[in-house]
């Protein structure tokens, strides 16, 4: 493994959309989702010491997540654990990473990743990383992985890339047109049949020392509160010195401040098998835990009749859940909340909306 490759694994979210089960408390990167009783952010972890050197692996989440980040990946050393004082999305977040990586290895190669992804045939997986690790090594290149769509999905970014169908089944790096955000249900249609689209993983390959003077020329807002960085980052002042920077800092994707505006932004479509993890929806989709009517079970006792395509999630061990009668619905039982709606997303984020006011502080 080359030793200026690294991997930094965002887990400072709150997963708002998987509520009740994630919590500011306990976000879904620390819950034991996925086969196995691994945390999402274990999962990560492990997939990516194929790759990169154990010690070349960081995480980077919110202080108050510290504890719960050692517990899953107690092997991991403090000085890899980037803490930021608040969440403000991911590009202050790649500056953080940027800036600390620089000041350990002027040469470091980056993987920045989600900590929410759940991700099948490992051998083109880590064969599709490294082919991006070695092109960004030898070009100012700032990559992106994207995912090869089989259908229209409203739930993911798009990535238009240079070339048709033929180019795209090359699984080489293609220059990038443009960036679109969750697009209509028509739109996606449209994207899915010129064959030139591909959705947006999320997860971005480059050089640090590309990846800076991009940042400083496009998102200066963010990245003129971390002047000064070189005498602050892995001294006795860095935390006050973040404590600032994150205090005034705009809360904004590296998405929409980097990618979508810089001429350096490339994409390698990718054929491993995919799931973004970041809704009940996703992980119904995803469960292949389904009977005969298409209702999907995680729980430690269940009954179930006369329902069709539900999805029930019991946190509770030894708890019966009984649902009868229902249609492409969500009951999603924890030792907190019981939560029972439409499996549309739409009345989730309604649901999770009305958390947000006064007097219930105590379920978020």
């Amino acid at each position: 493994m080359n030793s200026h490759n690294y991997c930094i694994i965002m887990a400072g979210g709150i997963g708002s959309r998987f509520w009740p089960a994630s919590t500011e408390k306990k976000p879904k990167q620390f819950l034991e989702i996925l086969p196995g009783h691994k945390t999402m952010l274990r999962v990560t972890y492990e997939r990516f010491m194929d790759i990169v050197p154990a010690e070349n692996i960081l995480v980077v989440t919110q202080e108050r997540y510290a504890d719960m980040v050692m517990e899953s990946i107690p092997e991991l050393p403090t000085k890899n654990l980037l803490l930021e004082p608040y969440g403000r999305n991911t590009a202050p977040c790649m500056a953080y990473a940027t800036y600390k990586l620089l000041k350990r290895d002027p040469e470091a190669v980056m993987i920045m990743t989600p900590a929410d992804h759940i991700i099948a045939d490992t051998e083109v997986f880590n064969a599709t990383v490294k082919q991006a690790l070695d092109y960004a090594r030898g070009h100012e290149a700032l990559i992106t992985l994207g995912i090869l769509p089989d259908h229209p999905d409203t739930h993911f970014g798009y990535i238009q890339a240079t070339g048709g169908a033929i180019d795209m089944d090359k699984a080489e790096p293609l220059k990038v047109k443009t960036f679109t955000e969750k697009p209509s249900e028509e739109l996606a249609e449209v994207f899915i049949q010129s064959g030139e689209f591909l959705w947006n993983s999320g997860i971005f390959i480059w050089r640090a020392d590309v990846i800076k003077p991009e940042m400083e020329k496009l998102m200066p807002v963010i990245t003129n509160l971390f002047v000064g960085w070189e005498g602050a980052i892995d001294t006795i002042m860095e935390r006050d010195f973040l404590q600032k920077a994150y205090a005034e800092s705009l809360k904004t994707s590296i998405d929409y401040a980097v990618m979508e505006k810089t001429g350096k932004a490339w994409v390698i479509p990718a054929k491993f098998e995919w799931h973004d993890v970041g809704t009940w929806s996703s992980l119904y989709a995803y469960t292949d835990k389904k009977d005969a009517k298409g209702n999907a079970v995680i729980a430690d006792k269940c009954l179930i009749g006369e329902s069709d395509e539900d999805f029930i999630y019991s946190t509770e061990k030894g708890k019966l859940i009984v649902v009868k009668g229902l249609k492409d619905y969500l009951v999603i039982n924890t030792d907190k909340v019981l939560m029972i709606c439409p499996r549309d997303e739409e009345n989730t984020k309604g649901v999770i909306t009305q958390i947000a006011l006064p007097g219930y502080e105590e379920f978020r």
